[in-house]
């Protein structure tokens, strides 16, 4: 035995009481790296349980999970932190209850709601990797624009029945999500929605034929793929890098697909964050804008990373009334006039210019826009961005509104 050996033995010997012992032995593992990591997991249900199961028994830092539902009855037999007992409260907070639970090495961030309204661009900015839990195509697109324009790596993993895929998009160079969405894709996305845009209030209640099998399955390669991301100094880039991992349970026959990245995909947008203006984490809109017209010049405008529906007013009866909120947050039902029941004319909007007067004066929150989030100012093709977090961590800024929302 050589000397280098003999050191490597003792070393071994006298970490075998170390938690995360057996995976440092690995040669390219980087212990440390995993606990200062930050992982976003979108979902709580089958594919999130196991996601956020295996991202704690890994020692990962900061976990964040995000749902809008509530435990159901029929998730027990598929979502190994749920309990019966868990029935009606929100998926997020009981998974992160039960993950640290199980490591309490690990720090738990829960983000009860929609993943939309609930944090914003910079928080996607500080995650290391995103993990996908989701089953509707609308969930997808959104996560997948965030984590481009923050140049995020992200990993989307699907299952139905025996059969399961697990992808990789790495921004800013490989195929993205929205790549690989054909005519009928978009068909079904716009089906969904009312002629009024709003959004249906079933639209995300998607219903998945699975099993905890293929559940398993799928969130054991995301995680695995999500370390490797984050190690990919020390074994190279992602193999899977706009392609997919298809496996079919029934047949145990698996293939990777790998897709044709389009150049003209409208998702490829890329923000230049590092240099972006920290500010006030809710500034006047007014003050905002004043800055960008005093760099760009005077035909600036600020744009919203939201389409924010500014109110309705009804054309038979003259009723109106102020919404101020993003469009994920208002319902279809609350597109019908409620004194005579006919559909309102809504008044959108995704910017602001120095006309509107009556919008200057308010604040982000003022519009629904969420805490950590960027607003872009613009002048053709220059643009220039605000971080509202004024200069605190995104994920702090993010855990004080859940709190506050909470108490």
């Amino acid at each position: 035995m050589t000397d280098a050996d003999a050191v490597r033995l003792s070393v071994e010997v006298g970490a075998q009481d170390d938690r995360y012992h057996r995976q440092s032995l690995i040669s390219w593992w980087d212990q440390p790296r995993l606990a200062a990591a930050r992982v976003l997991v979108v979902g709580a249900g089958a594919l999130g349980n196991e996601l956020v199961k295996n991202l704690a028994l890994l020692g990962i830092g900061r976990i964040a999970v995000a749902d809008f539902d509530l435990v159901e009855n029929s998730n027990l037999a598929r979502c190994v932190f749920f309990r019966a007992e868990d029935e009606g409260r929100n998926k997020a907070d009981v998974v992160a209850e039960r993950a640290h639970a199980l490591n309490p090495d690990v720090t738990l961030l829960p983000l009860p709601g929609d993943i939309r309204l609930r944090v914003g661009l910079s928080f996607f900015a500080s995650c290391d990797v995103v993990l996908g839990g989701l089953d509707n195509r609308e969930a997808r697109l959104f996560v997948n624009k965030a984590c481009w324009k923050t140049s995020t790596p992200w990993v989307d993993g699907a299952i139905e029945g025996l059969m399961g895929l697990v992808r990789v998009f790495d921004p800013p160079d490989s195929a993205c999500y929205e790549c690989t969405l054909g005519e009928t894709d978009y068909k079904l996305m716009a089906a969904r929605r009312p002629c009024s845009l709003l959004q249906e209030e079933d639209m995300l209640a998607g219903k998945v034929p699975t099993t905890a099998t293929s559940s398993s399955v799928v969130a054991g390669m995301q995680a695995q793929e999500a370390v490797k991301l984050l190690h990919r100094d020390r074994i190279g880039e992602p193999a899977l890098a706009g392609a997919a991992f298809q496996f079919v349970g029934l047949t145990h026959d698996s293939y990777v697909v790998r897709y044709l990245r389009r150049e003209e995909c409208l998702s490829h947008d890329t923000y230049d964050l590092e240099s972006a203006e920290v500010v006030d984490p809710d500034p006047v809109l007014g003050d905002l804008l004043d800055r960008t017209t005093e760099a760009l010049g005077p035909d600036a405008v600020l744009e919203f990373e939201h389409e924010i529906v500014l109110g309705a007013s009804c054309s038979v009866c003259g009723n109106s009334q102020v919404f101020n909120e993003p469009i994920y947050g208002v319902k279809a039902s609350a597109g019908i006039c409620p004194t005579c029941s006919t559909k309102w004319s809504l008044e959108f909007t995704h910017s602001l210019d120095a006309s509107r007067e009556d919008l200057l004066a308010l604040r982000p929150s003022q519009l629904g826009l969420p805490p950590a989030d960027v607003i872009t100012g613009r002048v053709g093709f220059e643009r220039m961005f605000f971080v509202m977090t004024g200069g605190e961590d995104p994920w702090d800024r993010v855990r004080s509104s859940v709190e506050a929302v909470g108490a």
